[in-house]
């Protein structure tokens, strides 16, 4: 079990958890509140608010992590499938309620396409580095009904940087999870800012609309593919 499913575990099934720790490769480590991940409906942000809003007909909320979102949307009598790659938080979520839960990634294969994506928490991130943005649009695509949409959010860290890097774009990260002494593997993420994210999506034949900004340099974006070909 990978450190991030056992912290969930822990949180859920055992009732408490140690420091989760996420460490990055671009300053000192910073510790994870596992209970973010079990935020109810009163503790969402404005934007996650505005987000589910904004889903319609079938959705696919990827990157589910133990329902934040799709526990909402239930509520809403909107008809909603969580995807999610963790196996523990996939457990989680089908013992909390969420009535449609598939263990796999935005890269898996599956059945059904949908109306709306739903990717949150940064859910740009997914992509990992710029270099993967074809992909990782052609994997939306892929998951999307035809006149389907993407809702998906990312923060734009500028701020993160005295002077911004050279020979890579700022918002490419590294992260690795500790929980227990015990270290996950490294992945890459990747945040962006709007006017790249615009740039990025047009270079690949989608549209792309900024519908909400807060005060934290984060914000929200709907996007469509041009054409489904």
């Amino acid at each position: 079990m990978s450190p991030f499913d056992q912290a969930l575990s822990d949180f859920y099934y055992n009732k408490s958890a140690s420091e989760l720790t996420l460490h990055n490769n671009y300053g000192d480590p910073e510790v994870m509140p596992v209970e973010v991940f079990f935020r109810n409906e009163s503790e969402l942000s404005d934007l996650d608010e505005y987000a589910l809003s904004l889903c319609e007909g079938d959705i696919l909320d990827v990157g589910a992590g133990v329902g934040a979102h799709a526990l909402p949307l239930q509520k809403m009598n909107k008809k909603v499938t969580a995807l999610e790659v963790s196996v523990s938080a996939c457990q989680i979520m089908k013992d909390l309620g969420v009535k449609h839960v598939t263990n796999g990634s935005l890269y898996s294969s599956l059945k059904e396409k949908y109306d709306t994506l739903l990717v949150l928490m940064n859910g740009f991130g997914l992509c990992g580095k710029v270099n993967n943005a074809s992909n990782f649009f052609k994997a939306l695509g892929s998951k999307l009904n035809p006149e389907g949409r993407v809702i998906i959010d990312s923060s734009d860290v500028a701020y993160m940087h005295d002077k911004l890097p050279e020979g890579h774009y700022y918002g490419e990260v590294e992260f690795c999870y500790e929980y227990k002494h015990i270290l996950g593997e490294w992945f890459n993420w990747l945040y962006i800012d709007p006017n790249f994210l615009t740039e990025l999506s047009n270079e690949n034949n989608w549209s792309c609309q900024i519908v909400f900004e807060d005060d934290n340099d984060q914000y929200l974006a709907i996007l469509k593919p041009n054409n489904y070909d």
